[in-house]
């Protein structure tokens, strides 16, 4: 007789593995939303790694040239870089939003800081994503 008790008190109840299931869906009803973002902030975060990269590629051009560069493929030409980093958000490296720099007409630049073809120079980039990020701000800023 004891050896049919045993066997009986073995297992899990339906209510016992009902409670784990609705715990589980529980758990799994909370994390949804912060997993959903999840690729969004993967691309942002390239996105900032990337901004940082070029605007230290430009920087250091300047530095060596004397006058920032024309482009962004002048970057990858002087081997800066070996390509241009891409926009993860518009999957290009050809849609970057490109500020150039406003020579001032009052004082004449030095013969070293003009460029070759005398255009202006780059001096930051944005992302050319016209979408908001998930803090609210616009790529486009960044």
């Amino acid at each position: 007789m004891v050896s049919v008790r045993k066997a009986a008190q073995r297992g899990f109840t339906l209510l016992e593995l009902i409670i784990v299931i609705a715990i589980i869906g529980i758990l799994a009803t909370i994390a949804m939303p912060a997993l959903k973002d999840m690729p969004r902030r993967a691309n942002e975060s390239v996105l900032k790694t990337n901004l940082r990269t070029i605007r230290d590629l430009i920087d250091q051009y300047y530095g060596d040239q004397g006058h920032y560069p024309e482009s962004l493929d002048v970057l990858v030409e002087k081997g800066y870089v070996r390509m241009v980093p891409y926009d993860p958000l518009t999957k290009s490296s050809t849609t970057w939003q490109l500020v150039f720099e406003e020579p001032d007409p009052l004082t004449e630049p030095a013969e070293t800081d003009v460029p070759e073809g005398g255009e202006p120079g780059i001096i930051d980039v944005h992302s050319g994503s016209p979408a908001i990020a998930l803090d609210g701000t616009p790529y486009v800023e960044w």
